[in-house]
C-alpha cells in the first residue's frame, strides 16, 4: 500500500497512475482526496506486486516533480478505511430483517424509498466484503464504492511533514523545444 502526498494540481494523479500503468502494476484501489496540508492531496494506492517492484515503484514515484513524498506503509499495519453506498432490494417482509443486519455491521441507512434502502457501510475491506455477501441475498440493485483509504498508526506517520515545509525541493523539469514536444506521427 503506497501512500502519497502530491501537489494539488492537474495532472498530478495522471502522472503517478500512469507510472503505475506502464510499470504493469494492477492498481486495487485508488483514493485521492484533500491531506492535512494546504494545496496537496493525500493519495492511496493498493497496488499488487513482490516487495522488490513496490519498492522500486515507490522510488519511480518519488522522482514524480508533483510528489513530495511517497511512503510504502504495507507492513506498519495501518488503519484502513473503504466505504460502500448500497442501494438493497427492500419489500415489505425483509426490510426489517435488512434494517438488523445493518445495525449488527453498525452501518446505516441513508435513503429509504418503496422498494428499496440505501445502505452507507465503513470499515476494513472485510467489514465491507462481509455485509455485501449478506445484501446480495436480499438483491442489491445498485453499489457505489471507494477505494481504501489509510494511515500508519501512532504518533507521528510518515507522511507528516512540518508546516510551511510542505516539500523538498525537486529540480524542475528540463524545457523541452517545440521539435521535442512535436508527435512522430
Amino acid at each position: 500500500m503506497l501512500v502519497l502526498l502530491v501537489e494539488d494540481k492537474p495532472g498530478a494523479l495522471n502522472g503517478a497512475a500512469s507510472l503505475l500503468r506502464r510499470r504493469n502494476f494492477n492498481i486495487e484501489s485508488i483514493a485521492v482526496g484533500h491531506s492535512h496540508q494546504p494545496h496537496l492531496s493525500g493519495m492511496t494506492n493498493v497496488v499488487k506486486g513482490d516487495n522488490a517492484s513496490v519498492e522500486q515503484v515507490r522510488k519511480q514515484l518519488d522522482k514524480l516533480i508533483e510528489v513530495v513524498k511517497v511512503v510504502d506503509i504495507t507492513e506498519d499495519n495501518p488503519v484502513r478505511r473503504e466505504l460502500a453506498l448500497v442501494k438493497v432490494k427492500a419489500t415489505p417482509a425483509t426490510r426489517n430483517e435488512i434494517i438488523q443486519v445493518v445495525d449488527i455491521f453498525r452501518a446505516n441507512i441513508v435513503d429509504v424509498s418503496v422498494d428499496s434502502l440505501m445502505v452507507e457501510v465503513t470499515g476494513d475491506k472485510e467489514k465491507v466484503n462481509s455485509l455485501l455477501e449478506l445484501l446480495r441475498g436480499f438483491g442489491i440493485r445498485e453499489m457505489a464504492s471507494t477505494g481504501s483509504i489509510a494511515l500508519p498508526r501512532g504518533n507521528l506517520g510518515p507522511l507528516a511533514v512540518e508546516e510551511g515545509k510542505a516539500r523538498e525541493e525537486k529540480p524542475s523539469r528540463p524545457k523541452r523545444s517545440a521539435a521535442e514536444t512535436k508527435p512522430d506521427w
